[in-house]
């Protein structure tokens, strides 16, 4: 199954674990306080947290990247992946991109969708952020205030982790430098994109079948719409297609109806447990590197005959569509797609 169908489809459990000690009322603190209350809205409604959450249980990578960036820590993390067993005693070792941020030991919690709430109960949150549709977002209301959210089209949810965690003037920050870097990048890009506008944009691990990475179904694609580009499509998908969470997918054999494409980027995803470090995101993208080289079909497009195809890690912009990913994503695509001559004239990123 590719990285993308993990990242959005619900790992449906049917089973949850009774708590055994006296557990508070549905979403409120454990230690509730009367002093700087917030209601604030999310996926499954509205949920009050008073104070300033010190205990954070975190869901999920494109959860964890905004908590990092706020300047908060994890006591507890569950990946999309089991990438990890056991605690994340060397957390720079053992979780993806984000790990050289985290300067906790957090607990395991098991995986985002499917969350231990035994293991959760353990690490005694003040506050859970969990993904949309978590199937057990009941009984972790019962544990901590709990605040759901849900990853589409490149959306983040600084403000409202923000204002949960008492650093909403961190989050307007955040939100600027975005769109900065944002507007940056357009004006460095806007040579490239009016030689070369349109883009084809697939994920696969194999070149054998590839997902179509839209400009309104996840970050890898609307961010390049940010930029400009126009993107390429088989005539038969609807905009509804491109809109749905299950993202649409093609044959090899489709390809050369692409070949309208100016240029390919091709997001890569191979995971294995047992990567770590740099290896993690080298592997995601060696297989596909090497199926595409030997397919004749794909080495028959006018990209390909133009050195236009372009490998990144899917992880980067599926997991992390936030202010880390953000940046990371960016890098990659002007060190890949800006010429040496264009890529002096860039600026670098705020930090």
């Amino acid at each position: 199954m590719s990285f993308s169908k993990i990242l959005l489809l619900v790992m449906l459990s049917g089973s949850l674990l009774a708590c055994q000690r006296s557990a508070p009322s549905k979403n409120t603190p454990l230690s509730p306080q009367s002093e700087n209350c917030r209601t604030i809205p999310h996926r499954e409604g509205k949920t009050k947290v008073c104070g300033q959450p010190q205990r954070i249980v975190v869901l999920g990578p494109y959860l964890l990247e905004q908590v990092l960036a706020l300047g908060a820590q994890p006591v507890g993390y569950a990946d999309h992946m089991a990438l990890h067993q056991g605690d994340y005693d060397n957390p720079s070792q053992q979780i993806p991109y984000l790990g050289n941020r985290v300067e906790t030991q957090p607990v395991n919690v098991g995986l985002a969708y499917q969350p231990s709430v035994e293991a959760i109960v353990k690490a005694q949150p003040d506050l859970i952020l969990a993904p949309d549709n978590t199937n057990q977002y009941e009984a972790l209301t019962k544990i901590a205030p709990t605040l759901s959210f849900e990853i589409r089209g490149g959306k983040t949810n600084l403000q409202a982790i923000g204002q949960a965690l008492n650093r909403s003037d961190r989050a307007q920050q955040l939100t600027a430098q975005i769109q900065q870097q944002t507007r940056t990048a357009q004006t460095a890009f806007q040579s490239i994109v009016k030689d070369h506008p349109k883009v084809l944009t697939l994920s696969s691990d194999d070149a054998q079948s590839f997902t179509i990475m839209s400009h309104t179904n996840s970050f890898c694609g609307t961010f390049l719409k940010d930029l400009g580009f126009q993107f390429v499509y088989p005539k038969s998908l609807t905009p509804r297609d491109l809109e749905a969470t299950q993202h649409p997918t093609i044959s090899t054999e489709t390809l050369p109806q692409l070949n309208a494409a100016n240029s390919i980027i091709l997001f890569g995803h191979n995971f294995n447990p047992k990567e770590r470090g740099t290896e993690f995101s080298r592997n995601q993208l060696s297989p596909l590197k090497q199926a595409w080289q030997k397919n004749a079909i794909a080495q028959s497009l006018k990209a390909s005959k133009a050195g236009r195809v372009y490998f990144i890690p899917a992880y980067l912009c599926l997991g992390l569509p936030g202010p880390i990913g953000t940046e990371l994503y960016l890098n990659e695509l002007k060190q890949q797609l800006l010429t040496p001559q264009t890529r002096k004239h860039v600026e670098a990123p705020n930090s």
